[in-house]
């Protein structure tokens, strides 16, 4: 054989051979750049379907009102701009050092919530609660009667409820509704990506192997 033309296929022979290497990189940089989306969709996903259940699912489901912590008079434990979800409960029930929300004055829409820290009653015999903010230095002016209970706190979330005020109360309903339709698209669009996502890795892996 010549030797140029043993040359020749030396180098042909070398360049098929990086090509290989640069290829087999590429495939690979490409396999961890599509795992790592589908880590990030799957964790972006978990947390849409979180808060769904917790801000929307929950509190219609239960029946449950929702307010947004406005001062400081909770604090440290629910700081202004928690989002409360309040369960409608009956009255006897509740207990000393229960969160309650209810309202100011009876009849009017304006609501507080605070921590009961103690029971009295009237003297018609009327049991009535005492009440205090975790951050006040001492109870509330009035007693809380029955009917200006709202319900009693049954969990809170740490800085959306500035969030759910910017959607305003009146069409709170319509965002909400809305905001599930939204999330479950939002799910299905990342199923449908993912399928789709693996139908390319499997058909570009089959091409490199061919």
């Amino acid at each position: 054989m010549p030797v140029d033309e043993a040359v020749d296929q030396a180098v042909e022979a070398s360049a098929e051979v990086s090509s290989g290497r640069h290829g087999g990189r590429t495939r690979k940089r490409h396999n961890i750049f599509v795992a790592a989306g589908k880590v990030l969709n799957f964790v972006v996903l978990m947390v849409a379907v979180f808060a769904a259940l917790v801000l929307i699912v929950i509190p219609r489901v239960t029946g449950s009102q929702t307010y947004t912590v406005l001062t400081n008079s909770m604090a440290p434990n629910f700081p202004p701009g928690t989002f409360l979800v309040v369960k409608a409960v009956d009255f006897a029930e509740l207990k000393y050092g229960d969160v309650v929300t209810f309202q100011m004055y009876s009849g009017r829409p304006d609501v507080e919530t605070h921590r009961i820290v103690g029971f009295a009653a009237t003297q018609e015999g009327e049991k009535i609660l005492i009440t205090k903010g975790d951050n006040n230095g001492v109870n509330d002016a009035e007693p809380v009667r029955e009917l200006q209970v709202e319900g009693k706190l049954f969990y809170a979330v740490p800085y959306v409820g500035y969030a759910a005020n910017a959607l305003g109360n009146a069409d709170r309903n319509l965002w909400v509704t809305l905001g599930a339709a939204g999330l479950i698209g939002y799910g299905a669009l990342m199923v449908i990506k993912g399928a789709r996502d693996r139908v390319r890795t499997k058909k570009a892996d089959g091409e490199a192997t061919a």
